[in-house]
């Protein structure tokens, strides 16, 4: 049995939007699961893999609910690789395909090939872990002619999502009835929401969006365009859907869907994400600049921004991820305020705005990054004692 301990930690942000905050001094893994939390009983001594976080900030593995993966680790439309291998020094432990065919280069719109290329991508991105990252893939964009039985096939072969608003229909209104075969067999619906971002695409509406009634409104702050200020409220008001908030969309109307939400008691459903590679760029922090964003000037408390982007992606989409508990996947970072920062630790920083410094980056038990490349760097450095190259100073 494999076993890791964080101890002497400062704080810890749980991602359980109703319990965002916990006192513990350590974490206990085994077998790439969360075995125990709590004081210094469970540090145990002789554990494998030691990571002493001096005193600095745990938080959950973020889940980036958007991301535009193709194949591989290789964005077509950036011509970037080891983008996703990137986005694990951001902080992000799993990312869900926003639909392999969006950007897929030459995508055909015929059924046969949207499903055949979700099943490929399922079944590659199960045996493929880009640093250890988790990537749900194989979302089927939906297109007309899609029968019950190519969604009971998809379903078989691991497809668990779909993506709505980039295929062959007439009217973004058309597209109802594949939406509820989808949901029969289980696979959580995504739909666009907004202005086009892709040529050939189509607006969405929120009055749209209420007759498709997808398990998640995709980017409704935009990607790149936002709803009006209007159709934001019925959505929040009128649907119980998830209300996805990106980095790549409008600010502004970020800020003011997060107030919505405030006020109808709805805050559980919305979800942080990046909604990259795109045309705004490849954004290894996209999700925790998010985080600092909605904390700083949405006057959010910053384990509950936190929360937004793991438990609620994880509840949003159905995985198993997003969470310090015990039973689930040890994906763990340790942060603490990057040098420079007035803050004193990393919930300070994020509340003022400060992007934080990430100094070890655990998934499934394992650890995968001890300073990150791409963070600011973090006043206190963990240590990291049995992980050959990763010890303290890193």
């Amino acid at each position: 049995m494999s076993t890791l301990v964080l101890s002497n930690i400062g704080a810890l942000a749980t991602g359980i939007l109703s319990a965002p905050r916990r006192e513990a001094h350590a974490i206990l893994v085994q077998d790439g699961l969360i075995a125990a939390i709590g004081g210094a009983e469970v540090a145990r001594g002789d554990a494998d893999v030691v990571v002493d976080c001096r005193g600095t900030t745990v938080i959950p593995g973020l889940i980036d609910s958007h991301c535009h993966v193709v194949l591989g680790d290789y964005t077509p439309r950036q011509k970037q690789v080891d983008f996703l291998d990137s986005y694990v020094h951001g902080g992000i432990t799993t990312v869900v395909s926003a639909g392999e065919g969006v950007h897929a280069p030459g995508r055909p719109h015929d059924p046969v090939a949207a499903k055949a290329l979700a099943i490929a991508a399922a079944k590659c991105f199960a045996a493929f872990r880009p640093n250890g990252m988790k990537v749900v893939a194989g979302s089927v964009v939906l297109e007309p002619g899609l029968t019950e039985e190519d969604f009971a096939e998809m379903a078989r072969h691991g497809v668990r999502h779909a993506k709505y608003g980039f295929g062959g229909y007439a009217h973004p209104d058309e597209g109802a009835p594949d939406v509820r075969r989808a949901q029969r067999h289980g696979l959580c619906v995504m739909s666009h929401s907004g202005g086009t971002s892709i040529p050939g695409s189509s607006p969405i509406t929120h009055e749209t969006l209420l007759r498709l009634a997808p398990d998640v409104a995709g980017h409704v702050n935009g990607g790149t365009t936002s709803l009006d200020d209007t159709g934001l409220a019925c959505l929040v008001r009128e649907s119980t859907m998830a209300l996805q908030i990106v980095q790549a969309g409008n600010l502004r109307s970020a800020l003011h869907i997060l107030d919505l939400a405030r006020e109808a008691g709805a805050l559980a459903r919305v979800c942080l994400a990046s909604d990259t590679p795109t045309g705004t760029g490849v954004m290894p922090m996209g999700v925790i600049k998010t985080v600092c964003e909605l904390a700083s000037l949405g006057g959010l408390p910053p384990e509950v921004a936190i929360a937004l982007a793991t438990g609620n992606n994880a509840r949003a989409f159905r995985l198993d991820t997003g969470r310090i508990e015990v039973g689930l996947p040890a994906d763990l970072v340790v942060c603490d305020a990057p040098v420079a920062s007035a803050a004193r630790d990393a919930l300070g920083a994020i509340a003022r705005g400060d992007i934080p410094g990430v100094s070890c980056i655990v998934i499934d038990g394992q650890v995968r990054v001890g300073r990150s490349r791409n963070t600011p760097l973090a006043g206190r450095l963990a240590e990291i004692r049995g992980v050959p190259g990763l010890g303290g100073g890193h």
